[in-house]
């Protein structure tokens, strides 16, 4: 800033105090002077066009044709500066008496070029080459305070360009003034301009203009206002290096100004400031580039919270850590809109298809803790809440420390990934959740009725709600107790074998209701479905489309006699159809197979009682043979088998006990013992 500025004082004064210096000499001569005194301080060409007209009194000053200051030799862009014309004037008086007062400054079309290189060097600071040396506070006039009645700028332009950051910023029509009516004191801007296409207005205040020169923290006050939106800041700032602390207000509206501003459209869902972002509170830049709010409002949309919060601008993204405390927020975009479809409730044909946007999750890395006294998210109602939000790369996390919903708590988290295309995850547990509304919410569905646990596994990827629903994939378990199915009466339809039992007023009341499910491209099947009651037992199997939003269920149901259990009618029922218009059936395929199935295991039965008399028989004329074979063989062999003994074993024990017998007689016969 100082060095700019310290450019500018040199080219008035070396201008103006030639033209009082040398007033007697023509002044393209005097003309020539300044221009050769300018280039040897600068190192810069300095190049007027066309005449120079002096004046002397009562403001001493001169205007120009064309002018214009040569780039620094590195640069690429063209002149540093190009202007139309110029005219400067000073207070001559005051001027005599060794004070420098300038009372204008006015640039017709001007056009600027701010440059810093690859290596770091900026084009507005100059050097002088040979003996010339440089603008400093030791150049004529340069170091003394001054003071500016007012400087206009007409139809400019302004470039800044860093190669070293790969950044552009262009600002066309301006239509500028500054006043600095103290050195040592305030300083305003007021400016009007346009970048990317869309218009806006600076107005800014300093409080003490030298301080702010030197790079120094001064009082500021600044006013943005660009289409809808409004900027306020007032505290202190500075720019060498760039720092700021103090209290900002804005009002941004839908973004779109802002948007344009910054050259980059971000598309924000409802409820995220698609419609309205306003901010207020205490803020602080520091000379790192970190951004902090504290004791912050924000408004979005229709949400309204409080926050602190710090963005840090090192790395690939920036990085947002908030701490937010929130009344009610509506935040439906977050599953594309309602759960019942396009009108929401059961009536609806299917899931939302309009194509949701999460390209701002790959603005900036979040981590952010959020309190809540109610969260909407479309599919599903939260009541007090307390969040971990986390956002890395495009993907978001949602931890759930604390929720309580539909009379139960949920615990959990969910999952919203933006990296490559989308896709939706989740880990929950429902414990204690009254059914019927969270289904109503869900899909629309008010059927089943019941309090008790749920637990679901899932991920579905896809553009719209519609896409994800139809690939879902997961697992779970549900255990419910005291509820009741609307709109079914079983007990009835057993009675009477009659399928009327359905519609307004009719229902099945259930102790409990227990079964597991797997999920796979969007349809639930469950095998495992057992209700109980007091008068009816029940088994369940089939399919629901959780895509398609309809199902094929076939439920075995037992209408008990008594209490006991004793008696009763069994009959398997069919529901079928869409969620929104089912239809209640006896099974009739069911009823067949089970038939058929009674008569097989009737046959299966009979052969294999028949097949058990035919073997017992046969073994019963086995066993009689095969004892009156031993019977006659002992009977001619005089062998008697004992108990365990076959008759082989019996055979070798009689022959030895001859044996032994024979060769006992013979050893006494030999001794003598015998006759």
């Amino acid at each position: 800033m100082r060095w700019m500025v310290r450019s500018v004082i040199a080219l008035v004064l070396l201008a103006v105090l030639a033209v009082g210096g040398l007033f007697l000499i023509p002044a393209e001569k005097i003309a020539g002077v300044a221009v050769a005194k300018f280039n040897s301080l600068t190192g810069r060409e300095l190049v007027i066009t066309g005449a120079v007209r002096p004046s002397f009194w009562p403001q001493l000053g001169v205007k120009t044709g064309p002018v214009s200051i040569s780039n620094a030799e590195w640069s690429q862009e063209g002149p540093m500066l190009q202007a139309e014309a110029l005219a400067i004037s000073i207070d001559m008086a005051a001027l005599m008496a060794g004070e420098v007062k300038i009372t204008g400054v006015e640039a017709i079309n001007p056009r600027i070029v701010l440059e810093r290189s690859a290596k770091g060097a900026e084009n507005w600071v100059f050097g002088g080459g040979g003996a010339g040396g440089e603008v400093s506070a030791a150049t004529p006039g340069v170091g003394k305070p001054f003071t500016l009645d007012k400087a206009i700028v007409q139809a400019g332009a302004l470039v800044f360009v860093d190669h070293a950051a790969g950044t552009r910023v262009e600002l066309s029509g301006i239509e500028a003034e500054v006043a600095i009516p103290s050195y040592t004191g305030a300083a305003q801007l007021q400016m009007a301009a346009v970048r990317n296409g869309q218009s806006f207005q600076l107005a800014a205040t300093v409080a003490g203009f030298q301080d702010f020169l030197d790079g120094k923290v001064v009082e500021t006050d600044l006013r943005l206002t660009a289409g809808a939106a409004d900027v306020a800041f007032k505290g202190r700032a500075g720019h060498g290096p760039l720092e700021a602390e103090g209290d900002l207000t804005a009002r941004l509206g839908d973004l779109a100004a802002i948007s344009a501003l910054a050259g980059r459209a971000v598309a924000l869902p409802e409820g995220f400031g698609a419609r309205d972002v306003r901010v207020s509170g205490g803020v602080t830049l520091t000379t790192a580039g970190s951004l902090h709010l504290r004791g912050g409002a924000v408004v979005l949309d229709d949400n309204a919270f409080t926050m602190d919060a710090d963005l840090a601008t090192e790395g690939a993204r920036p990085k947002l850590s908030a701490k937010v405390v929130a009344g009610a927020l509506k935040l439906a975009a977050v599953s594309g809109g309602q759960g019942g479809g396009a009108s929401g409730g059961v009536q609806a044909q299917g899931w939302p298809q309009d194509k949701m946007d999460v390209s701002a999750l790959a603005v900036l890395d979040a981590a952010v803790a959020v309190t809540a006294e109610s969260l909407d998210l479309g599919m599903v109602k939260f009541g007090p809440s307390q969040l971990a939000v986390t956002i890395d790369r495009g993907r978001m996390v949602t931890d759930i420390r604390k929720v309580t919903a539909y009379d139960g708590v949920i615990s959990g988290n969910f999952v919203v990934n933006g990296r490559k295309g989308l896709s939706v995850g989740g880990d929950l547990s429902f414990a204690g959740m009254a059914l019927q509304p969270l289904l109503a919410d869900f899909g629309g569905y008010q059927r089943l009725v019941g309090t008790g646990d749920l637990r679901v596994k899932f991920l579905g990827s896809g553009a719209s709600v519609d896409a994800i629903m139809q690939s879902l994939e997961g697992s779970g378990t549900v255990s419910l107790s005291n509820g009741e199915i609307l709109g079914l009466d079983i007990a009835g339809m057993l009675r009477t074998l009659d399928t009327s039992y359905v519609g307004e007023g009719q229902k099945t009341i259930f102790d409990s209701l227990a079964g597991s499910f797997l999920i796979a491209g969007g349809v639930l099947r469950n095998e495992d479905m057992l209700m109980t009651s007091p008068y009816i037992t029940a088994k369940g199997a089939g399919a629901v489309g959780l895509g398609a939003r309809d199902l094929e269920y076939r439920i075995r149901a037992t209408a008990l006699a008594n209490d006991t259990g004793a008696g009763g009618l069994t009959a398997p029922l069919l529901i079928k159809g869409p969620w929104a218009d089912p239809t209640f059936s006896l099974d009739l395929q069911a009823l067949a197979d089970e038939q058929l199935a009674e008569e097989r295991a009737k046959l299966q039965a009979e052969l294999q009682a028949k097949e058990a008399e035919l073997r017992a028989d046969a073994e019963a004329r086995a066993a009689a043979m095969e004892a009156e074979a031993k019977a006659k063989l002992e009977a001619e062999l005089g062998i008697a088998q004992q108990d365990g003994e076959t008759l082989e074993d019996a055979a070798r024990r009689q022959l030895n006990q001859a044996v032994e017998g024979e060769a006992q007689r013979a050893l006494e016969k030999l001794l003598g013992g015998g006759n």
